[in-house]
């Protein structure tokens, strides 16, 4: 079950893709296409309504709310590909006809029921004597999508359809029909398959969405009444639950779907902190980014908690081994600082210390959310690559409390990491005779269960040439023994006929630059960081997938 969470949790990532991308688009677009913004940058005079770059600019505008309109369908598309074993492309076109036929299925059922956009609406209900809270409640489970008045599902609709489509894909895809009906075989059975599935999933629906609605209407009011130990629980929850790999999990619904909140921005309404951030980025209206975003607090993992911790194993490291343990560390925290990757250095004292890991840093993390929300820090990313937005509209920006947020927690977690290294003589890397390294999740698992663990060193060496390929291929035991490669954010997932030719830790971090490596029965997960999606494309290139 575990693995088939994990996996899903890598599929919802190729989406999330968009997102970022759409993020760039709405924040250059926004800052260039709003006459008050290009007004308080001082370039009126370059800029004016109408002008060609003033329209260019409303074009980039209008293109990354285009991901924002229709992101169920990208997220049912990218989480049927991304589950799919083979025949991907047919996996994604199964995926959006699956969707778009169970909304035709549940649009039929309302027809049939008297049910129409006339009578779901809050004014409606309250006219049958529900009170106007109970009214709103109601009338948000309805939507119309691609034109197709039907259940307001949204993103979770998608992820449903995306998991059905995928599993039906994976049954069909290799089925051979008699030689008459020979045009309908392999890929194309499971086309056949969506159109029937459509009926058993969009009837389904009809009937559970209602009361599944509703509970999530009411998951999102409790984090919304929750306070800050709503968000304490989150941001402690979001890194607790990083060494099972199924943190995005937490974080998904939160950021992307109605349990993290609705607002109205612009006229429209928006689901989950990231998208209506995403929406006030694009607002000429909004004066400031929401406060309660559930991400803000990353910054100070990023920024202060790690890095804190990373001095503290430099310093404490023994004199000889300073320069090495420098040369891991650093690269460590500047990876987190630039792209939000934090696997390498999270999972070294989680590795050497668990008690570390899960009493200390696990509540620090909780904490950063909690006092950027305090101090109402408002600031659109958690790492450098996407805080550009902020330059262009400042106006939408607080980020002063975190002048003196980021030295706090930073001396803060420097006093308790120096205290518990020493009080406990952990032996973070350069603290002992043997080998300065990091440490893998792999490594954490094989320690809790007792089984031996090797030591592996840290290599951030980069993708330059086609030999990383081959010898990944090599790794894996040979192109014959790759039953399925994916690939999340950081991760190369790979499905083995066999586990016995998978290469030893060593050869992946020491020779390949890997920052660790998960094994599961004849799955396993390399760690390659960001430059894993480069990666794993270069390889289906050479094995001949899709």
């Amino acid at each position: 079950m575990k693995d088939k969470l994990q996996v899903l949790s890598g599929a919802m990532m190729i989406p999330v893709i968009l997102l970022v991308v759409a993020g760039v688009f709405i924040g250059l677009g926004s800052a260039f296409a709003n006459m008050e913004n290009v007004s308080a940058l001082g370039l009126s005079g370059l800029i004016q309504e109408g002008s060609f770059i003033n329209v260019f600019f409303k074009v980039i505008n209008d293109l990354g709310f285009m991901v924002m309109r229709y992101l169920p369908i990208f997220f049912v598309t990218g989480i049927s590909f991304g589950l799919s074993k083979k025949e991907k492309g047919w996996g994604a076109l199964g995926g959006v006809v699956l969707f778009i036929g169970m909304h035709t299925v549940i649009n039929t059922l309302l027809s049939a029921h008297g049910i129409s956009s006339d009578t779901v609406t809050a004014e409606a209900f309250m006219k049958s004597g529900l009170s106007e809270v109970e009214a709103y409640s109601r009338s948000s489970l309805y939507g119309s999508f691609l034109g197709i008045f039907s259940y307001d599902c949204s993103i979770f609709g998608a992820i449903i359809a995306g998991f059905v489509a995928s599993t039906i894909h994976n049954k069909f895809v290799d089925t051979e029909l008699p030689s008459a009906l020979s045009f309908f075989s392999g890929p194309r059975s499971s086309m056949i398959m969506m159109f029937i599935a459509a009926i058993v999933l969009g009837t389904t629906m009809y009937f559970i969405w209602p009361p599944v609605g509703l509970a999530l209407s009411k998951l999102g009011n409790w984090i919304g009444s929750s306070g800050l130990l709503g968000t304490f629980t989150f941001g402690a929850m979001d890194k607790a639950l990083l060494p099972f790999g199924i943190h995005h999990l937490i974080a998904f619904p939160i950021e992307y779907t109605r349990v993290g909140g609705t607002m109205e921005v612009g006229g429209a309404i928006y689901e989950g902190v990231n998208n209506i951030r995403l929406a006030q980025m694009g607002d000429p209206d909004t004066l400031s980014y929401i406060t309660r975003n559930f991400t803000t607090g990353r910054l100070l993992i990023h920024f202060a908690i790690l890095p804190a911790a990373a001095l503290a194993m430099y310093k404490l490291s023994d004199n000889v081994n300073k320069k090495k343990a420098m040369s891991i560390l650093i690269p460590a925290i500047v990876t987190a600082m630039l792209v939000g990757v934090t696997e390498p250095i999270e999972y070294t004292f989680l590795f050497v210390a668990p008690l570390l890991y899960f009493v200390v840093y696990v509540p620090l993390a909780g904490l950063t959310y909690v006092f950027t929300e305090m101090f109402n820090v408002s600031i659109m990313g958690e790492s450098f690559r996407n805080m550009f937005p902020n330059l262009l509209q400042p106006q939408k920006v607080d980020a002063l409390p975190l002048l003196f947020l980021i030295p706090i927690f930073f001396v803060v977690t420097y006093v308790i990491f120096t205290w518990a290294i020493k009080k406990f003589d952990i032996k973070t890397p350069g603290r002992s005779s043997e080998e300065v390294k990091l440490y893998s999740k792999k490594e954490y698992r094989e320690r809790q269960s007792g089984e031996s663990v090797k030591a592996i060193a840290n290599d951030a060496g980069e993708d330059k040439d086609t030999e990383l390929v081959y010898s990944i291929i090599e790794g894996l035991g040979g192109s014959g023994n790759i039953k399925n490669i994916t690939n999340c954010a950081t991760r190369l997932r790979v499905e083995l006929n066999s586990i016995d030719g998978f290469y030893e830790d060593g050869f992946w971090v020491n020779e390949l630059g890997a920052s660790g490596v998960v094994r599961k029965k004849n799955s396993v997960q390399v760690i390659f960081g960001p430059r894993v999606i480069t990666i794993a494309s270069k390889i289906k290139v050479v094995l001949g997938v899709d």
